[in-house]
């Protein structure tokens, strides 16, 4: 017998947009390279490589962040346990609305993601490093 999913992925997204302060690309760019601000990128590494990353965010797996964030867990890591403004993003914005939700029921504060992510970055214009370029 199959299983009954009960809430879809764009569900616990929309909730997640629904306490969760999400920026359009404009917004976004006008808070990198701000000392008081962490752009956490949560795409996996294949993703990284092949796209490129927004200039000097922190990468963090999304498999990890939760424990990356605690304070008390023996991955903790230190951009998290920092006095900044958090902006999270993924590739189109649904892991970055999941994850801000976490972080942010967690205590991180503030928090905010990137409608859209790395794609609607990237079509925008904004500032790339790195990335393979197509052939």
């Amino acid at each position: 017998m199959p299983q009954k999913i009960v809430k879809s992925a764009r569900q616990l997204v929309d909730e997640a947009n629904a306490v969760v302060e999400e920026i359009d690309i404009a917004a976004a760019q006008a808070l990198l390279g701000q000392a008081d601000v962490t752009f956490v990128d949560l795409r996996d590494p294949r993703e990284l490589e092949r796209e490129g990353r927004v200039p000097g965010a922190f990468h963090c797996p999304r498999g990890m962040l939760e424990f990356w964030i605690d304070p008390e867990s023996p991955y903790a890591k230190p951009q998290f346990q920092e006095d900044k403004t958090f902006v999270f993003f993924c590739g189109g914005g649904w892991r970055s609305a999941l994850a801000a939700r976490v972080a942010q029921e967690m205590g991180l504060a503030p928090v905010k993601h990137v409608g859209g992510g790395f794609t609607a970055w990237k079509k925008a214009g904004a500032p790339v490093e790195g990335g393979t370029p197509k052939a």
